[in-house]
């Protein structure tokens, strides 16, 4: 089983940042991709960036010279920095690693707001 564990989120003024963290532990044997999406109320889950295990990473439109996506291997931890954040970035931020199939992690809330 693999668990994933993220923090970070909270309430933001626009123009703000924030840097979200995602660890993932349990059989875990490889560098896997791994990504982060979100879903904002009465929409649907989308992708925000992810990152493949050589490291080539791939963003939204909607996030592109605002958000960098970046993994520290040795840690198993995926990290997602977030600036001049604005009010539609106000979502459930989710990390999702993919081994044989996606594993999802229990969401962190980004919220911003003046």
């Amino acid at each position: 089983q693999v668990q994933l564990v993220e923090s970070g989120g909270g309430l933001v003024q626009p123009g703000g940042s924030l840097r979200l963290s995602c660890a993932a532990s349990g059989s875990i044997s490889s560098i896997y991709p791994m990504g982060w999406y979100r879903q904002a109320p009465g929409k649907q889950r989308e992708l925000v960036a992810s990152i493949t295990s050589g490291g080539r990473t791939n963003y939204a439109d909607s996030v592109k010279g605002r958000f960098t996506i970046s993994r520290d291997n040795a840690k198993n931890t995926v990290y997602l920095q977030m600036n001049s954040l604005k009010p539609e970035d106000t979502a459930v931020y989710y990390c999702r690693i993919t081994i044989s199939r996606n594993y999802w992690g229990q969401g962190t809330q980004v919220t911003v707001s003046s």
